[in-house]
């Protein structure tokens, strides 16, 4: 079992290298190129370095570090370390790929939506392995979690990302080009897509349904670990017999945490729905 973990994190590792350097790939050979940029905190570093002439790649690094300090605190250590080993990956894979002599022959349009798909398949393999390389998630986590806490509701991620999106493209049309904030849009469209297709709309809230005969340990890890609650409901299985359903709702990134959670408490059977909408 503990060979197979190893074996899992060391699998999910590369992963997240192979997705940031697609995605620093996208940005540096097609998208910049082609007078489109990355989005999220990506985007934002990209700003500073169009308007302070400043290194790419440095500016990437350190506007992620602020978010990558406060990822720890609230989704955990494992999280921080796939975020900081994905970010250094991305990072030094612009400061290869800016120095490589790589040129698409194609129209702005068609470049920039092949770019914008090559960066949604590179971000969904760093999703999709419990990594990230983008500050923007990490900072609707924090807004959420707080939002919770004091709530007991949980909210999608939504509406925190277009926001924060919408600033971004705004900074470009007002400070940078026009035509490049269009096309970015386009590349924000295009990678989205592919990210909800390959993720299961990683936004979204997840439901997240456990059988189990032994509920009390794992209710309290739930609890303790990621500060949720559970429904608890009685079921009976036709050959297990008498065990507990629990119902616990969280969003994708606390869903990585979960799991962990789940597969250190053997006997249970455990499936995850995504939830396009809560009626309260």
């Amino acid at each position: 079992m503990k060979t197979k973990n190893i074996l899992g994190s060391f699998i999910s590792v590369l992963l997240i290298i192979l997705g940031a350097l697609l995605a620093s790939f996208s940005v540096a050979c097609i998208l910049l190129p082609n007078d489109a940029i990355d989005y999220g905190t990506a985007g934002i570093a990209i700003i500073v370095s169009k308007l302070t002439g400043f290194n790419l790649s440095l500016c990437v690094l350190f506007i992620f570090i602020p978010f990558v300090v406060g990822g720890f605190f609230v989704l955990g250590v494992k999280f921080s370390i796939k975020a900081i080993i994905g970010s250094l990956a991305y990072t030094l894979g612009l400061a290869f790929f800016e120095k490589l002599s790589f040129e698409l022959n194609t129209e702005h349009f068609i470049a920039v939506a092949f770019g914008g798909a090559l960066l949604g398949i590179g971000l969904s393999l760093i999703l999709k392995s419990g990594g990230c390389i983008d500050g923007s998630e990490i900072l609707a986590n924090i807004i959420l979690k707080k939002v919770t806490d004091k709530t007991g509701r949980n909210y999608s991620m939504m509406p925190i990302l277009v926001g924060f999106n919408l600033c971004v493209y705004t900074a470009v049309f007002l400070l940078i080009d026009k035509n490049a904030s269009l096309l970015s849009l386009l590349v924000y469209i295009v990678a989205t897509v592919i990210i909800d297709r390959y993720t299961d709309h990683f936004e979204a809230i997840k439901q997240v349904t456990i059988i189990t005969k032994d509920e009390e340990e794992l209710i309290n890890a739930i609890r303790f670990g990621l500060n949720k609650t559970c429904t608890i409901i009685e079921s009976k299985g036709a050959i297990a017999g008498e065990n507990k359903t629990l119902f616990c709702y969280v969003n994708y990134f606390e869903l990585q945490k979960l799991r962990d959670i789940i597969q250190k408490n053997k006997g249970t059977f455990s499936t995850v729905t995504t939830i396009d909408e809560i009626i309260r």
